[in-house]
C-alpha cells in the first residue's frame, strides 16, 4: 500500500481555494517555475543576504508542484500538456537551481569545480527528467499520474530539497551542494537502472505514482 506524501497530503486541502477563484493547473506550474528561475538567479549572484530570499522561494515552488496536480483532479482539467508542462518545469526547475548555486559558490573553497559540480547535477536532473517520461511510458501510466521518488513513512527522498533553506540559512551550502550534486548523479543512474529493468521485463503497473502533473 502507497502511503501519500505529508507535503502532498497538505497540498491537496489547501488548493481547494484556489479551485473556485478560477486559477488554472498550468498557471499554478508556470508559477513555480518562475519562483525557482528566480531563485536560481538569486543564488548565482553570490550574494549571502539574496541567497537567504532564495532558498526560501525554491522551497515555496518545490511545495506549491503539488498543487497543479491536485487542481487538475480537484477541477477535472488533466491534460497531456499539462502532463509534460509539469514534467519540463521540475526538471528545469532542478537544472536551473544546480546552476544558480554553482555559480554563486565560485568564490568558496570549490572555486570553479562548483560550476562543474552545478554542470553535473544540472544534465543528471534534466536526465532524470526525460528517464522518468521513460519510466511513465513503459508502466502505461494513466493521464495524470507520474513516477514517484523512493518514499517511505510519508516521506519521498524529493523531500530533501526542504532542507536547502535551513542549510542556507546555517551557511552549510558548500557542503550541502557536494551531497546533493552527487545525490542527483546516483538518482539518474538509478533511474536508468529501473528504465533497464523494465525493459527487459513485461510491462507492468506496479509503481509508486507521484504527486501527478495532468494539470490543464
Amino acid at each position: 500500500m502507497t502511503t501519500t506524501p505529508y507535503d502532498q497530503r497538505i497540498a491537496r486541502v489547501m488548493v481547494r481555494p484556489l479551485a473556485k477563484v478560477g486559477i488554472t493547473p498550468n498557471q499554478v506550474t508556470a508559477f513555480t517555475l518562475v519562483l525557482a528561475l528566480a531563485a536560481a538567479w538569486l543564488y548565482a549572484l553570490g550574494d549571502a543576504g539574496l541567497a537567504h530570499w532564495a532558498a526560501g522561494m525554491f522551497v515555496l515552488a518545490r511545495f506549491l508542484d503539488h498543487f497543479d496536480g491536485e487542481l487538475a483532479r480537484l477541477t477535472n482539467k488533466t491534460s497531456r500538456f499539462g502532463y509534460y508542462f509539469d514534467y519540463v518545469t521540475g526538471g528545469v526547475s532542478y537544472a536551473a537551481l544546480f546552476f544558480g548555486i554553482g555559480f554563486g559558490l565560485t568564490d568558496g573553497f570549490l572555486g570553479y569545480w562548483a560550476i562543474g559540480l552545478g554542470t553535473a547535477g544540472a544534465i543528471a536532473s534534466l536526465l532524470s527528467m526525460l528517464l522518468n517520461l521513460g519510466l511513465d511510458s513503459r508502466m502505461e501510466f494513466a493521464e495524470g499520474d507520474r513516477v514517484g521518488y523512493p518514499s517511505y513513512g510519508g516521506f519521498e527522498l524529493e523531500d530533501g530539497i526542504y532542507l536547502i533553506a535551513p542549510i542556507t540559512w546555517l551557511g552549510w551550502m558548500p557542503e550541502f551542494f557536494v551531497v546533493v550534486g552527487i545525490g542527483s548523479t546516483a538518482y539518474c543512474v538509478w533511474t536508468l537502472s529501473r528504465l533497464v529493468g523494465l525493459r527487459r521485463a513485461p510491462a507492468t503497473h506496479d509503481t509508486q505514482p507521484g504527486s501527478g502533473p495532468g494539470a490543464a
